[in-house]
């Protein structure tokens, strides 16, 4: 099968709740190229941690992942750590947040913003 196209996972996968938080900010902003920037660091109670931002622009080495009209970007350095995860949104007693379920993270801590892979 020479010359087939190689299949990359997707790197991260954004659910409709996400989706819509997302287009309903860029609205607000009314800045239709507005991302979100999802980015890990270190630190955290489990040793890393996720991070949001909001982005106009995409550096030559991030991934963009474009979702239905809205579109997420990803450090190189981050995208090796979220790969299959998926962004959500929640509204709830702890306030509204987007947040990360990753299958990759081998522990998490009880606010679900650190993970230890």
């Amino acid at each position: 099968m020479s010359g087939a196209a190689s299949f990359a996972p997707t790197p991260l996968l954004m659910t409709d709740s996400a989706v819509h938080r997302l287009r309903a900010l860029a609205d607000e902003e009314s800045n239709t190229s507005l991302k979100l920037r999802v980015y890990v660091t270190g630190g955290g109670c489990s040793g890393f941690q996720y991070g949001f931002d909001f982005a106009d622009t995409v550096a030559e080495d991030d991934t963009l992942i474009e979702i239905n009209d809205v579109a997420m970007v990803v450090d190189p350095l981050s995208y090796q750590y979220l790969v299959g995860s998926t962004v959500d949104f929640e509204e709830g007693l702890a306030g509204a947040r987007f947040l990360i379920k990753n299958p990759n993270a081998s522990s998490t801590c009880g606010c679900g913003a650190s993970f230890m892979v």
